[in-house]
């Protein structure tokens, strides 16, 4: 929690440094002279223009001490502040977070957690939107999809501004269940809305799901990007290698994306030399992430749908700008914004921050549009599920198989 003596310290600080700023650049120094300092007027007004300016957020918690009917806890209305302050840019992805909400995220990327298994997000209409239910979780067995909205969460409304909370309830300890009013939205147009009653479990994210197909042709699901993502690919790759084979088909759909090295790292086995992505910040600044000459010759496929966003997109535009792959579905998710989780003070909270946005290597940003496949095919709305388990009447995977033959036949 924010103390308010950590609040006016770091007020203090930055009016300081400010200070010592202006006057260092104006050649002006500070004069002490016994228990007091001399200022430049110029730099006196600053400081009492920054004074008035936070003291209006004490004034209002003396009010609400003073005056509110019930309790006005200060250490909330000071952690408030800060949450309403990031709040304010109104960008969904940025936020900030408690020591226990730091602490779930850095948990999250480790690759488990406990809870009911689904990645959201904001959607323009201010709900939580299911990007994609995580596979093999409670999420996925109770029926959720992607595109579905979350509207509450035990009967209590929750919109996207309070998606953070939102998380919060879904998690929870094992073998308990929590009920959520979910909005689907139906061909014709219109809406159900309906509950499910979720139980909660222990969930341990396994991103990488391998399998031997049909004519030397290998599948390699990835279901999400965490730290182990990368190291775990190259595994499955090299056993299905040791296997025999000789095309490969990398399979996104439904993922949402994750740690940008990670997708880096898989893109470079197949790139040769050249760039995988490159970000910008408002300032101009360019990172670019790059893959070195060594590329592992093998004809791709690569299955993608609206439920692959973020770090997919990165493997996606990458693979797709460079030729190295054929793109087979539909159209992601388009999200082409890349944020950043900074820890905050010293009392455990975090910042997540969007920072810059991405770019494929031919320059193309996507956000709120989305890669377009190379052949366009959509899963049955009835299918009974996607992958090499359901090859049979995934019409997708069917056709990534379909294009790896005539490849290696050419």
């Amino acid at each position: 929690m924010v103390s308010k003596k950590k609040y006016i310290l770091t007020i203090i600080v930055v009016v300081l440094v400010t200070a010592f700023l202006t006057l260092t650049l104006g050649n002006v120094f500070l004069v002490e002279i016994g228990q007091r300092v001399v200022l430049s007027e110029e730099a006196y007004t600053e400081m009492k223009d920054m004074y008035e300016k936070y003291a209006k957020q004490e004034s209002v918690m003396e009010i609400a001490k003073r005056d509110f009917l019930y309790e006005a806890d200060e250490k909330k209305m000071l952690e408030g502040a800060l949450e309403g302050t990031l709040k304010a840019l109104g960008d969904p992805y940025t936020q900030f977070m408690t020591k226990e909400e730091f602490a779930s995220l850095m948990q999250d990327t480790e690759g488990s957690y406990e809870g009911i298994g689904v990645y959201i997000t904001a959607s323009d209409d201010n709900k939580i939107l299911i990007v994609s239910p995580i596979e093999d979780t409670p999420a996925e067995k109770a029926g959720l999809r992607t595109g579905d909205k979350i509207i509450r969460i035990n009967g209590t409304e929750y919109t996207a501004d309070k998606i953070d909370q939102a998380v919060s309830i879904m998690k929870g300890m094992p073998g308990t269940s929590v009920t959520l009013t979910v909005q689907r939205l139906k061909e014709d147009g219109t809406s159900d809305i309906s509950d499910v009653v979720i139980n909660r479990e222990k969930i341990k994210i396994k991103t990488i799901k391998p399998s031997m197909l049909e004519d030397g042709i290998g599948y390699i699901r990835i279901t999400t990007f965490d730290m182990q993502t990368a190291e775990d690919f190259k595994a499955a790759y090299n056993d299905l290698k040791s296997q025999g084979m000789k095309s490969l088909v990398i399979d996104l759909r439904y993922n949402p994306g994750g740690i940008i090295d990670s997708t880096v790292g898989i893109s470079n086995m197949f790139m040769g030399e050249g760039v995988v992505t490159y970000t910008k910040t408002k300032a101009g600044e360019v990172e670019y992430y790059k893959s070195d000459k060594a590329a592992e010759d093998i004809p791709i496929t690569l299955l993608i749908n609206e439920g692959s966003a973020s770090a997919s997109e990165i493997m996606a535009g990458a693979l797709k700008d460079t030729q190295r792959a054929t793109l087979i579905g539909t159209k992601t998710f388009g999200k082409g914004i890349v944020q950043r989780v900074q820890r905050f003070g010293n009392d455990g909270e975090g910042i997540k921050m969007t920072v810059s946005e991405y770019f494929t290597p031919n320059g193309i940003n996507i956000h709120g549009i989305g890669i377009e496949p190379d052949i366009e095919i959509a899963l049955p709305a009835d299918a009974p599920g996607y992958g090499y388990e359901f090859y049979d009447t995934d019409n997708q995977l069917q056709k990534a198989v379909e294009i790896l033959k005539e490849k290696m036949n050419q």
